[in-house]
């Protein structure tokens, strides 16, 4: 039986890179700073948060190998792990994830990313359209749970993968599998969500868009048979805190102001060429919100969003800890229990995330719970 929102855990996400950088803080040194990691997921740890996110790009060190150090340095963390099918057999890509689940000791989860961006997926060889990439995704899901749950060697025959006999003597810690986060915002990333989605992940939007999102995916859910309420949801915000309101507003606008400085161009300029118009829905829904306004619902910031592209999670909820949280409340109020939260300046703010926004959020949702049930 599955749970209700109002009784869903909440979960925290962070998001460790393989070295300091983010849109303020240019990358410089090697590409992978061990060290860095090992500090940068302890800090996450001794925070209190659940997962990180360890990203995947087209040019980045690998995020399975990265996420095997950080776990060594590390003792409950769990790591999300963002991989793209395509370019590892799926029975090769579930025996890598199961065996880093038990040497991690069951703390894997993985992102499947389908690909927004056709330019970065011929950078890896990938020739395949947009719709193309999420119905191999669907296939490379259904094949990834299938080895890591059944106990006998089977055959496959679909449209983007054969293979005689494939089996997986490495099972993940639970029976069950590893969780699968599954994102997309286009009609057919949603349609498919409905079918192979543990956790249906995306970013920032408005109270209004996010409302929208969970309800075509929980119709979709429906429509494949499912529970709908047995999906969660999984929202990415950059909160960005100050002492008063005041304060957080000032370290938005240096953000904004270095950005600007960083990309050559003034404040409340058009995107230059390094943000071309994103081929990804859900870049254009963050848009969207950022056509409506430098600051949507009560404290959900956009500018960044626009000046960058929104080709991340780009949109920030500003002010102190305990207004963040009451936001972060309000949309675990329409059914989102999990929170992908990272930081302009990454570990700094992971700390502070770990100090002062998880209690004040765990604090708001619970207060809110027992009102509910009060009532």
């Amino acid at each position: 039986m599955s749970q209700s929102r109002e009784t869903q855990p909440l979960e925290f996400i962070g998001m460790i890179g393989p070295r300091a950088q983010s849109e303020i803080h240019p990358p410089s040194g090697p590409a992978v700073d061990p060290d860095y990691v090992r500090r940068f997921a302890q800090t996450h740890e001794e925070g209190g948060f659940d997962r990180v996110l360890l990203a995947w790009g087209s040019t980045s060190p690998d995020p399975l190998i990265l996420a095997t150090h950080a776990a060594g340095a590390t003792t409950r963390l769990g790591f999300m792990i963002a991989h793209r099918p395509g370019f590892i057999a799926p029975t090769v890509a579930a025996r890598h994830f199961a065996t880093f689940d038990r040497i991690s000791g069951g703390r894997a989860a993985i992102h499947v990313i389908s690909g927004g961006n056709s330019a970065e997926q011929r950078k890896d060889g990938d020739y395949l359209d947009h719709s193309q990439r999420y119905e191999r995704s669907e296939e490379y899901v259904s094949l990834l749970k299938r080895l890591w749950t059944e106990n006998k060697p089977f055959d496959h025959e679909g449209r983007h993968y054969r293979f005689e006999q494939g089996f997986a003597d490495v099972k993940p810690v639970n029976p069950a599998g590893i969780p699968v986060f599954f994102g997309g915002s286009s009609d057919i990333a949603i349609d498919i969500a409905g079918r192979i989605a543990d956790t249906y992940a995306f970013w920032g939007e408005t109270l209004d868009q996010a409302r929208e999102t969970i309800a075509r995916v929980r119709a979709s859910a429906a429509k494949a048979g499912r529970d709908p309420a047995a999906i969660r949801f999984s929202l990415s915000l950059r909160p960005v805190l100050g002492a008063t309101e005041e304060a957080a507003w000032r370290r938005a606008e240096a953000i904004l102001e270095r950005i600007n400085e960083l990309r050559g161009r003034k404040a409340g300029g058009a995107p230059s060429a390094e943000s071309p118009k994103p081929e990804s829905i859900g870049s254009r829904r963050l848009l969207d919100a950022a056509a409506g306004g430098k600051v949507r619902d009560k404290r959900l910031w956009t500018e960044v969003a626009a000046a960058v592209g929104a080709g991340a999670n780009t949109t920030a909820l500003v002010g102190t800890a305990e207004q963040v949280a009451e936001s972060l409340a309000d949309y675990q109020a329409l059914g989102i229990n999990t929170f992908l939260i990272r930081g302009f300046d990454p570990l700094p703010d992971a700390a502070e995330y770990g100090r002062d926004l998880l209690p004040a959020t765990r604090a708001a949702v619970a207060s809110r719970r027992r009102i509910s049930a009060a009532a």
